[in-house]
C-alpha cells in the first residue's frame, strides 16, 4: 500500500497534469480565435483588393498588368503596348504610335470584370487586342495578293508582297504608306507601253492611194499613256479586296484639249482608218475614211515657213479637238496687232491655234505660197473644199503632219 505521502504527491502530479492540459487547451483555444480572425482579416484584406486590383498574372496587350488597379493599368498599357501594326518590307511588324491611345478605361474596366475574382488567385489571364489581330489577319492576307496588269494586249504580275513597302491597317481602313515600288513599276510598264510622244513608221497617202509611202512620224497630242495615280489607287484596291486581273486601259489618260486616251487598242499604229494626213512640202491634204482617201486636195496652204517657228505649222500627229461652224480665229498679226477672221468651218488640232479652216480672204494658192505669205500655222482650204473636208474629218481623228 502507497503511504499518504506517495499518494499525496501522485495526486499532485495528476493535478499538475490537468493544470497544462488546462492551459494548453486555452492557450489552443486563444491561439485558434487569433489565427482565425488573423484569417478573416487577411481575406477581407484580400477582398477588398482584388475588388479594386487585378489579379497578379494578368497580362493585356501583351503588358503585365497584375495587381494594378484600373485607372494604372491604362496608363501603363498606353506607354508600353503596341497599336500599330505594319506590313513593312515583306514582314508583319508591330509597334507603338505614341499618338494613338491604345485603350480606354472602359475596356480596361470590361477586361477586369472578367478576370475579377473574391479572392486573389494566381491563374494566368491573358487578353489580346481584337483590332491588332483583326489587322494582322488582314496584312497576312494582303501579303499574298497578286493582281495581273492587262494593258495594250500584255500582262503583268504585280505582288504586293514586291511592290507595297508599307502599309498599315487601323479602324478598318488600309493605310499605304510606301508604295514607291508599285508607283515605278507602274511607270516602267508605261514606258513600255505608252504611245504618247513615241515615234514609228507610218505609211501615208500618195495620190489617191492611202498608203504610198512610209514615214517616221512623232506622236504629239495624240496617244495615250498610264494614268499613274489612278492605276496605283487601282492596284491598292485589288490588293484589298483580293481581285486578281485588273484592265489597265480603265486607268489611262491622253493629252491635249481632252483627256481622252487617243488611239487605245485601236489597230495602225493606234491611228486607225479614219485620219487626215497633211504634207507640209507638197502642200496636200488627205481625209482617210474606213482605210480609203476619201478627199484629196492638192492645193492647200500651211503655216509661214521663213521667219521663225512661230507662225509654222507644228509636225507630228495630233488630233482633231472640236468643230466649229461657223467661228472667228482670233490672234495677232507678226507687227503685234490684233486679227479677228470669219471662218465657215473650223476645225482645231493643236491647243496653240492650229487647226484646219477655209480661208476665204486668201489669192495666193500657189505651191510656194507657204513659204513666205502662208498663215499664221493653220492649214487653210479653199472655200470651195472646205464642206468636202468638214464631212468626213469627226472629232478625235487623228491629223499627221509631216
Amino acid at each position: 500500500m502507497q503511504s499518504r505521502t506517495e499518494l499525496r504527491k501522485h495526486n499532485n502530479r495528476n493535478n499538475l497534469y490537468l493544470i497544462i492540459i488546462g492551459v494548453i487547451i486555452i492557450i489552443a483555444i486563444i491561439g485558434g480565435v487569433f489565427f482565425h480572425n488573423k484569417k478573416v482579416e487577411a481575406e477581407q484584406h484580400e477582398r477588398t483588393f482584388a475588388s479594386t486590383h487585378f489579379n497578379p498574372n494578368v497580362t493585356i496587350y501583351g503588358v503585365k498588368v497584375g495587381k494594378l488597379t484600373v485607372n494604372k493599368d491604362m496608363t501603363k498599357i498606353n506607354e508600353k503596348a503596341d497599336n500599330v501594326i505594319f506590313l513593312r518590307n515583306k514582314k508583319i511588324i508591330s509597334e507603338r504610335d505614341a499618338n494613338i491611345q491604345t485603350i480606354d478605361k472602359q475596356t480596361v474596366k470590361e477586361y477586369f470584370d472578367k478576370q475579377h475574382t473574391d479572392l486573389i488567385n494566381n491563374q494566368k489571364y491573358t487578353y489580346n487586342s481584337k483590332d491588332l489581330s483583326e489587322a494582322k489577319e488582314k496584312l497576312k492576307k494582303m501579303q499574298k495578293a497578286s493582281v495581273t496588269y492587262n494593258i495594250a494586249g500584255k500582262k503583268y504580275t504585280l505582288k504586293a508582297e514586291d511592290l507595297i513597302g508599307e502599309v498599315t491597317y487601323k479602324d478598318g481602313k488600309y493605310n499605304f504608306t510606301d508604295v514607291k515600288n508599285l508607283t515605278n513599276k507602274l511607270n516602267d510598264i508605261n514606258k513600255e507601253v505608252q504611245t504618247l510622244k513615241k515615234s514609228y513608221k507610218f505609211m501615208v497617202p500618195v495620190g489617191n492611194k492611202a498608203k504610198g509611202k512610209t514615214i517616221t512620224v512623232t506622236n504629239e497630242s495624240y496617244g495615250w499613256g498610264i494614268y499613274v495615280k489612278k492605276a496605283k489607287a487601282a492596284v491598292e484596291k485589288a490588293f484589298i479586296d483580293g481581285t486578281t486581273e485588273l484592265d489597265g486601259s480603265k486607268y489611262i489618260y491622253g493629252d491635249g484639249y481632252s483627256t481622252y486616251a487617243h488611239g487605245y487598242g485601236k489597230s495602225n499604229n493606234g491611228i486607225g482608218n479614219n485620219y487626215v494626213v497633211v504634207s507640209i512640202k507638197n502642200q496636200e491634204l488627205w481625209v482617210v475614211c474606213k482605210g480609203r482617201v476619201v478627199v484629196h486636195l492638192n492645193d492647200v496652204v500651211t503655216g509661214t515657213l521663213e521667219g521663225g517657228k512661230g507662225n509654222q505649222t507644228p509636225k507630228g500627229v495630233w488630233y482633231i479637238m472640236y468643230k466649229e461652224s461657223p467661228s472667228v480665229l482670233r490672234g495677232f498679226n507678226d507687227d503685234g496687232s490684233k486679227y479677228a477672221s470669219k471662218v465657215q468651218y473650223w476645225m482645231p488640232f493643236t491647243l496653240s491655234g492650229c487647226g484646219l479652216h477655209d480661208a476665204s480672204w486668201r489669192n495666193d494658192w500657189s505651191k510656194t505660197a507657204y513659204l513666205r505669205g502662208g498663215s499664221h500655222g493653220c492649214v487653210n482650204i479653199r472655200p470651195a473644199e472646205i464642206r468636202s473636208v468638214w464631212s468626213n474629218i469627226s472629232t478625235n481623228d487623228a491629223v499627221i503632219v509631216y
